[in-house]
């Protein structure tokens, strides 16, 4: 698999990357044996960067991960975030003060079981503290060699560059898809301008752009995209009739719709990394085809046509408090 620069600060990663949090949370049933035997067909195929955070599973899933790359390190190019904060009593806060930013870190690498992240993402931006406090943390760890890179996660363009000014940042990470369109807005050209990557996690919308979903009601337990305003009521018959698009051109190309909308997040720019999460060998294997998907101009515009910016019905979150704009 070719390999996409993250930045100028001589990051690369893979084309296409695999985000690891469904493989403890958020989708259903969770299979620890499945979830290893994916990431390591991840790096037999070429996939190299693998995404997780310490608020997946409370932490399990930085376990599992660290678990499955423990005799394969030098093969890795690894992520994982902090700032989601998950209480006991099960309430959430963004955390980004200085004294936090060193603990979570630290956290992060005991249950990973190394001695440094490749890339460190702030999850989420507090807006209690100063962005400068939380990067000017990050930016100590970067000198203690317990982290080679900094990103931000949904992140404004006014945020990233007061980050980018106290510490070089070589990832943004945030959603982006046909039907999630929004870094479109000012977010994209900051990074461009500033020479910063751009990650994009749920490129294939939560799994929506893959046809698969069809009603809401086939959701297993403890799937939280039950809960997602896009999936519901007369916003899911309206994403529907988007995803006919994709199915369309699909049927035309002999292709699945998913490996079409990750085809077209992997036409937006060479500094631009999809990281569809998987927890199956199989959707693995067909996501990483769409590498060799090429979009023909007629093909490109007709996908634009269907999904302009603001195309799809329903909010992302049920709160989008916590997202940077």
């Amino acid at each position: 698999m070719d390999k996409r620069k993250l930045g100028t600060r001589g990051l690369e990663v893979s084309e296409l990357g695999l985000g690891c949090m469904g493989m403890s949370e958020f989708y259903g049933t969770t299979d620890e044996g499945e979830a290893i035997a994916t990431i390591h067909r991840a790096l037999e195929l070429g996939i190299d960067f693998l995404d997780t955070a310490d608020m997946y599973g409370r932490g399990a899933n930085e376990k599992l991960v660290g678990k499955a790359i423990a005799d394969r390190r030098d093969q890795v190019v690894l992520a994982t975030k902090f700032g989601n904060v998950r209480n006991d009593d099960g309430s959430r806060e963004v955390r980004g003060d200085a004294e936090y930013v060193r603990q979570a870190c630290d956290a992060s690498l005991q249950r990973l079981g190394l001695d440094h992240v490749d890339l460190y993402y702030q999850h989420r931006v507090d807006r209690r503290v100063p962005i400068e406090e939380t990067v000017g943390a990050m930016a100590e760890l970067v000198e203690a060699g317990k982290v080679r890179h900094l990103g931000l996660s949904e992140a404004s363009a006014e945020t990233i560059r007061r980050a980018h000014a106290v510490h070089p940042i070589a990832a943004l990470q945030s959603e982006y898809s046909l039907w999630t369109r929004d870094p479109e807005d000012g977010v994209l050209a900051t990074c461009r301008e500033l020479g910063i990557g751009f990650v994009a996690y749920s490129p294939l919308g939560r799994g929506f752009l893959t046809g698969q979903i069809r009603s809401a009601d086939g959701f297993a337990e403890g799937d939280f995209r039950g809960n997602l305003p896009r999936f519901q009521g007369e916003n899911l018959e309206r994403n529907l009739e988007l995803v006919a698009q994709v199915e369309e051109i699909a049927e035309e190309k002999g292709r699945t719709p998913g490996q079409i909308a990750l085809a077209w997040v992997l036409s937006r720019g060479d500094d631009v990394v999809p990281i569809p999460g998987t927890k199956r060998w199989r959707y693995l294997e067909e996501n990483a085809e769409a590498a060799d998907v090429e979009l023909t101009d007629e093909e490109l515009e007709r996908l634009e046509q269907a999904f302009p910016q603001g195309a799809a019905a329903g909010d992302r979150y049920p709160d989008m408090s916590t997202i940077d704009r």
